[in-house]
């Protein structure tokens, strides 16, 4: 197993670590899931660059990144929606992209296509994981309330975008004729 494949594993195996600090009840254990979080973050980042920098890229990493990908968001999400912080409707939103787009994506590589991730999908995932982090913190000089929902618009708003663009750009894959 190349490096980046293991940094996947590593994001994968920190997800229950977060789940874990999450719920224990301790000073400060929404930072310590932060530092998780951060560090699973920036696995999805380095992993990425590790492999195209390299020609490290495999399969296994085209499959198992984006899951684990999708696994810490979601993860980090329906905490925050368990707790009232982030809308049922966005977490919604952010789930039927992924399974849409992850569907397109299949129906194209059975057409023989494969449709490598757009830039508006980068930005999502960045902007995704910028608000998750943000939304962690308790001190900050605006109100909870406040935050909570920026960090909801913009993940909706780019997880729209970026859905919207896969399937306009490659509306083609699906054949509606047949």
């Amino acid at each position: 197993m190349n490096l980046p494949n293991k940094l996947t594993m590593m994001r994968v195996i920190l997800i229950p670590v977060y789940l874990v600090l999450w719920h224990l009840d301790f000073a400060y254990n929404n930072y310590a899931a932060l530092a998780v979080f951060i560090v699973a973050s920036l696995t999805d980042f380095l992993d990425g660059y590790i492999a195209r920098k390299n020609n490290l890229v495999t399969d296994f990493g085209k499959f198992m990144d984006p899951l684990a990908d999708k696994m810490l968001v979601l993860t980090a999400m329906t905490c925050f929606c368990a707790m009232g912080r982030f809308p049922d409707w966005a977490l919604v939103i952010v789930m039927a992209r992924e399974f849409a787009v992850s569907g397109l994506r299949l129906v194209a590589v059975d057409n023989g296509r494969v449709i490598a991730a757009g830039w508006s999908g980068k930005v999502k995932t960045f902007s995704t994981m910028v608000c998750l982090c943000l939304m962690h913190l308790t001190i900050l000089p605006v109100p909870i309330e406040v935050l909570d929902w920026v960090c909801v618009i913009v993940i909706a708003a780019t997880t729209l975008y970026s859905g919207v663009e896969y399937f306009v750009k490659n509306r083609d894959v699906l054949n509606w004729n047949k």
